[in-house]
């Protein structure tokens, strides 16, 4: 014991004088009859590989771990000896023919036979490192297949979740080709999935869960009849809950429908708010499918009877979606709408809602002119742009419908539309109705397909707890608990990344810092919302105001607008990544637009960091970067030289078609506009001589 404290004291040691002392105590211990020493020794030719990979080849010691993985007594040494070798084996500067024959090697089928005869003495982290390489083993004929599945088919009861997750991942791989069989597998593994379930932590749960939830999405049907081990426990934790009813939503169909609706009506009268509110969009989705619409309708109208703002608000929203897709229920629903009273509704969703509803059944709903327009004389104190449009298109519809009830409410709209601060100068409306066109090479559905079936080759990783494939990488935020709704911008280190970089040690990030460093990021695709860039904007701060484009004859200035002062940013400017991403998520998108890149650009552009130097000899900060060719994407930011005014940009670029989408998120919305034509006057000089 003491001489493997020891060798784990000497290999821990990373000076490149002391590699030649290393040399003979690993050989050593790599034979000693201890077999904690070997254990330990394993582990430090690894360590030594990654200091020196000359001395650690030349020593022989690969070949050494290969003879003792394949020979030693001890379970543990032979594991270690695996994890050593697979990395070993797996390096870049590995590449080699040799390499490459050992590697074939290790998936043989002696080596694999082998390891999985003595699978019951391994420790379940050994079991799970097994498990991970027979899944890349590819077998020779069937029944190899069952031999197999035979051999590892206790395991399945195992109590660790990692190995019953493990086990299951290879016996799906082992029988993608073989329908029946994979069926049969699909069979076979839900007993112990459910167990683990019900049997494990909050945490454990939840990651299993996530699991069978890949599982049900793939064959819904095979997991119908088990609906009520999704069924929400009181004690369980929201986002366990919400998981389970994401699954009661995937396994619905005629024979369950009425039980599982049942159970979601009980909560959606829960105290448990959000829980309430996810119980009724379940039951919406249901609807939408198309089972037992009938007696969903009643459910939902009935909803709306509980009074409570919360439930009518995500109700209304429901019965929106239904009526477009049941316009034959408008009877029934119209009857129960009509009766609540707008003031009592406050969530602009849920406003929007009703507010459609009365434009669209103006004809059957009594009080509908004038219930608009009471909302029109209230339109000041509306402070949702998505009402306001919603309003002036009921309105109307309501017109044609009611000329001489809604005639004048139409008039106030149009009259209170056409003053109303959201409105925008005619070059930004252009971007917004005329935007850069680009060509449409993967539909939602087919690329949500694409999305779910790499999610299930990457089966017992963390792709399926987060629905991200391994190109998504996990970030340090996530890692660090941030809420889901908190993830505008996620920021974490990539595989290369150095430990001194500037997300690891919490400290400042100065721009010039980056010294080689990377850091990837995954960051959540937000629709690009219009925003107010002034609100007190006088009527003649554009030359062409929107008025005047409409043909009213109103008057506008001729004054000419002098020009700003060139905008002017600190080259030494400095900025927290979380700074960065609070002001990421609470900012609104002040630019959004479609950008083309240079052809030197692109062909410059072979690696992030050469575009993080050029940007930063133009005072453009990069305090996040990632991805491979063709698809890189940005974080930067830049503050001004005068103020501590700051500039946050995501850009992402794809040099397949030379096409970049920057957004732009600043402090002062009155220079954006500066800012975003200097940025991409400095990345349309990257490349350049």
């Amino acid at each position: 014991m003491i001489r493997g404290l020891a060798l784990r004291s000497l290999c821990s040691l990373r000076v490149a004088n002391l590699v030649e002392y290393l040399v003979g105590p690993l050989g050593l211990g790599l034979k000693d009859s201890n077999s904690y020493v070997r254990m330990v020794a394993a582990i430090g030719v690894l360590k030594l590989y990654h200091i020196s990979v000359s001395t650690c080849v030349d020593a022989d010691f690969p070949a050494m771990l290969k003879h003792l993985m394949l020979h030693d007594p001890d379970a543990q040494v032979v594991a270690n000896c695996l994890s050593a070798l697979q990395e070993i084996w797996s390096l870049e500067a590995s590449s080699s023919e040799e390499a490459s024959r050992d590697r074939e090697t290790l998936l043989s089928k002696p080596v694999i036979y082998y390891l999985l005869n003595r699978m019951k003495e391994f420790s379940e982290w050994a079991q799970c490192l097994v498990l991970e390489l027979v899944v890349k083993y590819v077998p020779s004929e069937s029944s190899e297949i069952f031999d197999i599945m035979n051999l590892l088919e206790d395991r399945l009861q195992h109590a660790n979740g990692a190995v019953v997750l493990a086990t299951i991942k290879l016996f799906l791989q082992l029988t993608l080709s073989m329908t029946d069989v994979h069926q049969q597998v699909y069979e076979r593994i839900k007993a112990p999935l459910l167990t683990l379930v019900s049997s494990g932590s909050p945490e454990q749960s939840y990651a299993v869960l996530s699991h069978l939830h890949l599982l049900v999405m793939r064959a819904p049907m095979l997991f119908s009849s088990d609906y009520k081990h999704f069924y929400c426990q009181y004690n369980e934790p929201f986002y366990v809950k919400k998981l389970k009813l994401e699954m009661l939503t995937a396994v619905a169909n005629e024979s369950n429908t009425y039980e599982i609706v049942t159970e979601l009506c009980e909560y959606a009268a829960n105290v448990d708010i959000p829980i309430a509110r996810e119980s009724i969009r379940a039951v919406g989705k249901i609807a939408l499918q198309q089972y037992d619409v009938n007696a969903i309708v009643d459910r939902l109208l009935q909803f709306l009877e509980m009074e409570k703002d919360y439930v009518t608000a995500e109700t209304l929203v429901l019965v929106k979606d239904l009526l477009r897709k049941y316009p034959q229920w408008s009877h029934d629903c119209i009857a129960v709408v009509g009766n609540i009273s707008t003031k009592n509704i406050q969530e602009p969703k849920a406003k929007a809602a009703l507010i459609w509803m009365l434009g669209e059944y103006s004809q059957d709903m009594h009080d509908a002119p004038y219930i608009l327009e009471s909302l029109i004389d209230n339109w000041d104190d509306e402070h949702s742009a998505e009402v306001r449009l919603h309003l002036l298109t009921a309105v109307l519809k309501c017109f044609f419908k009611r000329p001489p009830e809604t005639q004048k409410a139409l008039g106030a709209a149009l009259a209170a539309g056409l003053v109303d601060f959201h409105q925008y100068n005619v070059s930004v409306a252009e971007r917004v109705v005329n935007p850069p066109k680009q060509a449409v090479s993967v539909f939602a559905d087919t690329q949500n397909s694409e999305i779910k079936d790499r999610i299930f080759d990457e089966f017992n990783t963390l792709s399926v707890v987060y629905q991200k494939g391994q190109n998504l990488q996990i970030t340090l935020f996530q890692l660090r608990g941030l809420e889901a709704n908190d993830k505008d911008l996620l920021l974490g280190t990539s595989e290369k990344e150095e430990s001194r970089g500037p997300i690891n040690n919490g400290s400042e990030y100065s721009a010039p810092m980056y010294d080689g460093s990377s850091v990837s990021m995954a960051a959540s695709q937000t629709q690009a919302e219009l925003t107010i860039s002034n609100p007190t904007l006088p009527a003649h701060a554009s030359s062409l105001a929107i008025d005047d484009l409409l043909g009213l004859g109103l008057p506008v200035a001729s004054t000419p607008v002098p020009s700003p002062p060139p905008l002017k940013l600190n080259a030494k400017a400095g900025l927290d990544p979380g700074t960065f991403q609070q002001k990421w998520r609470q900012l609104p998108i002040a630019s959004s637009q479609e950008y083309s890149l240079s052809p030197q650009g692109v062909v410059a552009l072979t690696a992030p960091q050469a575009l993080l130097r050029h940007m930063q000899g133009h005072s453009i900060h990069c305090i996040a970067s990632g991805g491979k060719s063709p698809n890189f994407k940005f974080f930067f930011f830049a503050q001004k030289a005068e103020e501590s005014s700051t500039f946050l940009v995501e850009c992402i670029i794809n040099t397949s078609s030379s096409k970049s989408q920057i957004k732009i998120k600043a402090d002062d919305q009155s220079t954006s506009q500066a800012f975003s034509d200097l940025f991409q006057s400095a990345l349309s000089k990257f490349g350049m001589p």
